[in-house]
């Protein structure tokens, strides 16, 4: 006779998204076929992260989460709408399950409205610490957003004092539910050209930013693509610490572009060209014990023409090639 005790699993999904996204009892029933995520290796601490969207793979929360385990992925992107209708069993059994197949949470994106007029920012921070909350009940712990390089009107040093107070305020709710806000600065070139007010593109002044802002829960994303068109080395990051990188996202750059004519939205799978000096970025976060998620974000239309499997195996594979890195003698 089959029991009729309800799960937590089950139990956990609020009604208004039982009917889309059905029980995760049968989202982990499906997975109990599928290896775990492969383990850590080569003495790396560092996580591959699925990141749907920035792949151009559509995917609920478990889907990606299938998707994840079925690619060997260690990391997998929040999804903050879904994560907020869940109770508080729900939510359990989730971090339980995710434990089970080896996966952790990568960042999640931050709403905050700082770039905006003051009554969008404002209504995005009075709705801030329910978000806040509903990630620090499911366990996840890094958040993170991107800095504009340019601003149409403001001069610098307003602008500046807009991102530290805005972003102050932010941070400072999110330190109240223990997680981190990291920051993302853009270093491409074509993206500063014009007559508009350049602000921030480099290592240096987010640092300097994030100082002035006084939060210790706050640190930088970097991305291998925005360190390569900022020109900066290896010998840039020498200074981090493991606690001062929130995030990390891993690209290449086509071939055959000069890096002023290069594009934001054009990129390349790592290791895809070689252009970018992918290894030395990697090694200088093994060096500092970087221990967080790992994405691509390559914008790649071609990756983006693909179906998701296919999208998540060619991710995957460029991802565990670049970490091979890190073991090579």
């Amino acid at each position: 006779m089959k029991s009729t005790k309800t799960s937590p699993l089950a139990a956990g999904i609020s009604r208004r998204h039982s009917l889309i996204l059905g029980g995760l009892g049968v989202l982990f029933a499906d997975l109990g076929n599928m290896g775990a995520a492969e383990a850590v290796g080569g003495g790396r601490k560092m996580r591959m992260a699925l990141t749907p969207g920035s792949i151009g793979v559509r995917a609920n929360q478990m889907e990606a989460i299938r998707l994840a385990v079925r690619h060997g992925f260690e990391a997998v992107e929040p999804n903050t709408g879904y994560l907020e209708g869940l109770n508080e069993d729900g939510l359990k059994a989730l971090r339980d399950e995710m434990a089970k197949y080896g996966l952790t949470w990568a960042a999640a994106g931050f709403p905050l409205q700082f770039r905006g007029d003051e009554a969008a920012y404002e209504a995005s921070l009075k709705a801030l610490p329910k978000t806040a909350a509903a990630l620090q009940r499911a366990g996840v712990e890094r958040m993170g957003t991107w800095l504009s390089p340019t601003h149409a009107t403001l001069s610098r040093e307003e602008n500046w004092e807009r991102h530290v107070q805005r972003l102050r305020e932010g941070a400072r709710i999110l330190g109240e539910h223990g997680l981190r806000l990291g920051l993302e600065y853009v270093g491409t070139r074509s993206a500063r050209a014009g007559n508009r007010q350049v602000f921030i593109y480099n290592l240096k002044d987010t640092r300097a930013l994030i100082r002035d802002m006084g939060r210790s829960n706050v640190g930088v994303i970097l991305d291998s693509w925005h360190w390569w068109q900022a020109g900066e080395t290896v010998e840039d990051l020498a200074g981090l610490k493991n606690e001062d990188v929130v995030s990390v996202d891993l690209n290449d750059a086509p071939a055959g572009v000069a890096i002023e004519q290069q594009q934001d939205g054009r990129r390349e799978l790592p290791m895809a060209t070689g252009v970018i000096p992918v290894a030395g970025f990697l090694r200088a976060l093994q060096k500092m014990g970087y221990d967080g998620p790992v994405r691509a974000e390559p914008f790649n239309q071609t990756l983006n023409d693909m179906d998701n499997e296919e999208a998540c195996a060619a991710v995957a594979a460029a991802m565990k090639k670049a970490f091979a890195l890190l073991e090579a003698k």
